[in-house]
């Protein structure tokens, strides 16, 4: 190997670990952003209770068990006496309305339809801001990585993991963009630390040549539709794990229990993160479908036959169907609601096992871990 190979190798680690730390930075800010705005929100459902009380008129309070912005309060008849969806004054300047329908939320939180409202939160931007230099100094990681190896980086699973958080934060931050999903921030980057100390400590490999097995295109082809469609399922695996959340927590504010989950109310209804998560499942299950098919196409290629059994193709067919089964199910047989979250949700498990348990234990033609 040359010395710039090992220098190239080198400098992917170190930007691997400065990227972990920064993310660790984004994470305490996301986090801060939740406490903060939950404080918040607190302070607000207090004044606007005061307010409600001082308007008297025997009206009795419900509190709302919607997802984003539920602050206030509702009479017998269920019109808002105070809150987002009312039209009382606001008693703080903090208090934001998107002029789309009902609040957007306390301080710029995202509403139903998690779109960005006309204030944003301070700790929320810096965050984000964070994020995007940590994918940056994340991103300078896997182009040295792949200038060291003179090859795509993800053929063992020190690459793969380090590509694969990499390509999960930047699709992360190209979703908000367009919808306000920083409500996931701590468990998107929260995701890629974990996946970069498991790279780090557990699969480290050198930079290295391939096996003649995958010294091929369809690495390219194969492996990139895979890690994007991954990542996009990490999204709807975490939305799915805060519909279940969010489902009990409504259920149990609208029973007349305490809100126990005050930092929940930034994030939106579990009906709309049960609608985004299917839309972006269906994305990824095309692209899982075309990982499929490459996948088989490769292995006519490579080993002279489209199937063999290997254990690494029968999960990926397992989790072909899972995910074919979660959309078919929700799509015609009316499974809905926490349903539907839980098959998102082992679909997700099985993804993980795929590339981990399998990859690690399992003998076979796809063994390429490099451990």
């Amino acid at each position: 190997m040359f010395p710039i190979n090992e220098t190239m190798g080198q400098y992917s680690e170190l930007f691997m670990l400065l990227a972990a730390g920064t993310y660790t930075v984004a994470f305490i800010a996301f986090a801060w952003d939740l406490a903060k705005s939950s404080k918040v929100l607190r302070a607000v459902d207090l004044k606007a209770a005061e307010l409600s009380g001082a308007a008297g008129a025997g009206a009795t309070r419900v509190p709302v068990a919607a997802g984003v912005g539920s602050t206030g309060v509702v009479d017998r008849a269920g019109s808002a006496v105070a809150g987002p969806a009312g039209r009382a004054e606001r008693p703080s300047s903090s208090v934001s309305r998107d002029s789309s329908g009902p609040a957007a939320g306390i301080g710029g939180t995202a509403d139903a339809g998690m779109r960005y409202a006309a204030e944003r939160r301070a700790p929320a931007r810096v965050a984000v801001a964070v994020t995007v230099l940590g994918a940056a100094i994340h991103a300078a990681g896997v182009i040295t990585r792949a200038l060291g190896a003179g090859r795509v980086p993800w053929g063992n699973m020190y690459e793969f993991l380090t590509t694969g958080a990499f390509v999960a934060v930047a699709v992360f931050l190209l979703v908000l963009i367009r919808r306000d999903l920083r409500f996931l921030g701590t468990f998107v980057i929260g995701l890629a630390i974990i996946m970069l100390v498991a790279a780090a400590v557990a699969f480290w490999t050198p930079v290295g040549h391939l096996v003649p097995a995958l010294q091929s295109y369809w690495l390219i082809i194969h492996v990139s539709i895979a890690v994007i469609s991954s990542a996009l399922f990490t999204l709807t695996f975490a939305m799915s794990a805060l519909q279940l959340v969010q489902a009990h927590r409504q259920k149990t504010v609208a029973a007349g229990g305490a809100d126990k989950l005050g930092f929940m109310r930034l994030v939106p209804s579990a009906l709309s993160l049960e609608n985004l998560s299917y839309r972006i499942n269906a994305i990824a299950f095309v692209g899982w479908t075309f990982t499929l098919m490459f996948g088989a196409i490769w292995a006519e290629k490579a080993w002279g036959r489209f199937w063999g059994w290997d254990t690494k193709e029968v999960w990926t067919f397992v989790i072909w169907v899972v995910y074919a089964g979660y959309l078919h199910a929700r799509a015609t047989r009316g499974w809905t609601g926490t349903r539907a979250a839980w098959l998102s949700i082992v679909g997700y498990l099985c993804v993980v096992f795929n590339f981990t348990i399998v990859n690690q234990f399992f003998n076979g033609l796809h063994s390429y871990s490099g451990l």
